[in-house]
C-alpha cells in the first residue's frame, strides 16, 4: 500500500489548520471557564445568563468537536461505532468518487458539445496557415524523427525488411505479372514498335565497315578451317580474302534489304509472325503451367542469390543513411515538403467549408469512441487509486483540504448553541412568570 511521506511536513495548509484547531479549543475552554465561574458566582442575575450561554456553548462546541473529529478519526481514539468514517470506508468513497468524475466530467454528450463548440478544424486551418507556427510544428517533427531513428534497432529493422521483401517475393505470382506487362507492351502495337526499334539498330549495326570486315574474317576463317584444300585452290584464281569481303558486303546489303522491307511493310510475315508468338507467348504466361513453372524457378533462383539477400538486408541502411542526412540538414528537403504540405492542408482547411465539416465530424465521432473508453479506463483508475492509499495519507490530505474550513463548524456550534441556551434560558423564565 502506498505510504509517502507526510504531507503536512512542509505544507502551509497544516499550519493554517494547526491555528484554527488552537482558535476552537481556546473559544471551548474559554465556555468551560465561564461556566464554572458562573456556578461559582451563584448562577444568579446575569450570572444565570452567562452559565446558560457557557453550557449550550460547551455543549454545542463538544458535539461539533466530535462529529468533525469522527470524520477523520476515532476520537480520543475510542473506538466508538460510525466514528473514522473517511478511512473505514475508503473503499466506498474512491468508488463514489469515480463514478461522481465519470458522470459529471466525462459524460459524453457534455465533452462532445464542448469539443463541437470550439470547432475544432477551424482553429487547426487558422493554426496551420501561419508559416511559423507550421515551421515551428515541422522542426520538432524533424528532431522528434530523428531521435526515434536512433533509438530503432538496426538488426531487428533489418531481418523486419528481409522476411518481408523475400516473404512477399516468394508470393509474388511472376509469371502472371510478366503476362500483365507483356499484354500492357502489346497495347496499341508497342510491341511493333519496338520491333521497328530493335531493326533500326540491327540495320546500323550491319552497316558498319567494321562488322562487316569481321564477319569477312570469321567466314575466311571457318573456310580455311573447314575447306583447307578448296581455299588454296580459290587462292589461286583470286583471293579468297577479297572473296569474302564481297560475300559479307553482299550479305550485309542482303539483310539490309530485307530489313527495310520489313520496317516498310506492316503486313509483311515477319511482323505477322512476330505478332502470333507474342500473343502465344502471352498466352502461355497466363495459362500454361511449364511456362509459369519455369518462371518460378527462376524467381527463385534470383532471390536465392546472395547478391540478391545482400542487397536486401542493405536496404535499410541506404535508407537509414539517407533519411538521416536530410533530417539533419537545415534545409532538408523532406522538412520543406512537409511544410509546404501543411501550409497547403491548412489554406485548404480555412478555405473549404465542407472539408472543415468532414474533419469535424470524423473528430467528433473518433472523441465519441474513445471517450466510451477512456470513461472506464479513467474511473477504474480513479477508484484503484485511491483503493490503494494509505488510510492514513487519505486522512491527512482531506484534513489538509478542507479541515480548515470544518473548524469553522466547532466555532459556530460553540456561538449557536451559546444563544439556543440563552434563548432557553428566557424560555424557562417566561414561563416561570406566566
Amino acid at each position: 500500500m502506498v505510504r509517502p511521506a507526510d504531507p503536512s511536513a512542509a505544507d502551509p495548509r497544516a499550519a493554517q489548520l494547526k491555528h484554527m484547531k488552537r482558535g476552537a479549543l481556546a473559544l471551548l475552554i474559554a465556555m468551560i471557564a465561564g461556566f464554572v465561574l458562573s456556578h461559582a458566582m451563584g448562577a444568579q442575575g446575569v450570572w444565570a445568563w452567562v452559565r446558560a450561554f457557557c453550557e449550550a456553548a460547551t455543549v454545542g462546541a463538544l458535539a461539533d468537536w466530535f462529529a468533525v473529529v469522527a470524520l477523520f478519526r476515532h476520537p480520543l481514539h475510542l473506538p466508538i461505532p460510525h466514528t473514522a468514517i473517511i478511512p473505514n470506508n475508503k473503499a466506498r468513497i474512491a468508488d463514489n468518487l469515480a463514478i461522481f468524475v465519470r458522470d459529471h466530467f466525462l459524460e459524453p454528450e457534455t465533452l462532445l458539445a464542448k469539443l463541437k463548440s470550439l470547432d475544432p478544424a477551424k482553429r487547426l486551418g487558422d493554426w496551420l496557415v501561419q508559416p511559423a507556427q507550421t515551421r515551428q510544428l515541422v522542426q520538432g517533427m524533424r528532431k522528434v524523427a530523428l531521435q526515434s531513428l536512433d533509438l530503432l534497432d538496426e538488426h531487428a529493422v533489418r531481418r523486419v525488411i528481409q522476411e518481408f521483401a523475400i516473404t512477399n517475393l516468394k508470393k509474388w505470382n511472376a509469371a502472371q505479372t510478366a503476362g500483365e506487362v507483356f499484354t500492357l507492351l502489346t497495347r496499341d502495337g508497342r510491341h511493333q514498335k519496338l520491333l521497328d526499334a530493335a531493326l533500326e539498330r540491327l540495320g546500323g549495326y550491319l552497316a558498319q565497315e567494321d562488322v562487316k570486315a569481321r564477319a569477312s574474317g570469321l567466314m575466311v576463317k571457318f573456310a580455311k578451317k573447314e575447306w583447307p584444300r578448296i581455299v588454296t585452290t580459290l587462292n589461286l584464281v583470286s583471293s579468297v580474302d577479297d572473296i569474302a569481303d564481297s560475300m559479307a558486303d553482299k550479305l550485309a546489303r542482303a539483310l539490309l534489304d530485307e530489313l527495310q522491307e520489313v520496317l516498310s511493310q506492316p503486313d509483311h510475315p515477319v511482323r505477322r509472325d512476330y505478332e502470333q508468338w507474342a500473343i502465344d507467348y502471352i498466352e502461355r504466361l497466363r495459362s500454361d503451367p511449364e511456362v509459369a513453372e519455369q518462371v518460378e524457378t527462376l524467381k527463385q533462383r534470383v532471390i536465392a542469390h546472395p547478391k540478391v539477400q545482400e542487397f536486401v538486408q542493405g536496404l535499410w541502411d541506404d535508407i537509414h543513411a539517407a533519411l538521416r542526412r536530410d533530417l539533419a540538414a537545415e534545409n532538408s528537403i523532406l522538412a520543406k515538403h512537409l511544410e509546404s504540405a501543411c501550409l497547403a492542408m491548412g489554406e485548404r482547411i480555412a478555405s473549404d467549408p465542407a472539408l472543415r465539416d468532414a474533419l469535424n465530424d470524423h473528430l467528433l465521432t473518433s472523441a465519441r469512441s474513445m471517450t466510451d473508453s477512456l470513461r472506464d479506463g479513467v474511473t477504474d483508475h480513479i477508484a484503484k487509486t485511491v483503493k490503494n492509499w494509505d488510510e492514513r495519507q487519505l486522512v491527512d490530505e482531506l484534513e489538509l483540504s478542507v479541515g480548515r474550513d470544518l473548524q469553522y463548524i466547532r466555532f459556530n456550534g460553540t456561538l449557536v448553541g451559546g444563544l439556543i441556551g440563552v434563548i432557553l434560558h428566557a424560555a424557562v423564565l417566561l414561563a416561570a412568570a406566566v
